[in-house]
């Protein structure tokens, strides 16, 4: 029997039909790289070096541009253009801020987004001494674009004193 293009439909309709679902699944395939994790702690770490040093440049270049968050100094949500008002507040009045303590919560990284949870403890320094030092809830969400990652959203709170 010759071999004819009719005999080749089923075989070429399968492999166009494989094809296309390889095409509509990859991007929900999960491409994370092992090292994500490592990425977005280092960038974490980034974060708070950026407001030791008042780098507000390096410090924004972290956000993503339709950033949204409830940080625990705000009384209602905020986007990127008010991000840094927490650290302009306290350096405004001669303040500098000091990291403590990074203590790592969990991380959890999907595809191209990722969550991180931690507890930082800081305290303000001032010309008149040291403040109180505060420990805060922190959850960062990062959104992956190509190589570089953003925060896209996030939310902070006081942690609750224990009372022994």
């Amino acid at each position: 029997m010759p071999l004819r293009w009719t005999n080749l439909l089923p075989f070429t309709a399968g492999l166009c039909l494989a094809g296309a679902f390889l095409i509509c699944t990859a991007g929900n395939l999960d491409a994370r790289s092992p090292d994500d994790e490592q990425t977005l702690w280092k960038l974490e770490h980034d974060y708070f070096r950026y407001v030791e040093t008042n780098d507000l440049t390096a410090y924004s270049s972290l956000w993503h541009e339709k950033f949204l968050g409830w940080p625990s100094v705000s009384a209602a949500p905020v986007h990127k253009d008010h991000i840094s008002d927490w650290i302009t507040t306290q350096t405004s009045k001669g303040l500098a801020f000091k990291l403590v303590e990074f203590k790592p919560a969990s991380i959890q990284v999907t595809g191209g987004i990722g969550v991180t949870c931690y507890w930082v403890t800081y305290k303000y320094l001032g010309a008149d001494g040291e403040r109180e030092p505060r420990t805060i809830r922190i959850t960062h969400t990062w959104l992956r674009n190509g190589k570089t990652w953003h925060i896209i959203g996030g939310m902070s709170m006081p942690e609750a004193s224990v009372s022994k």
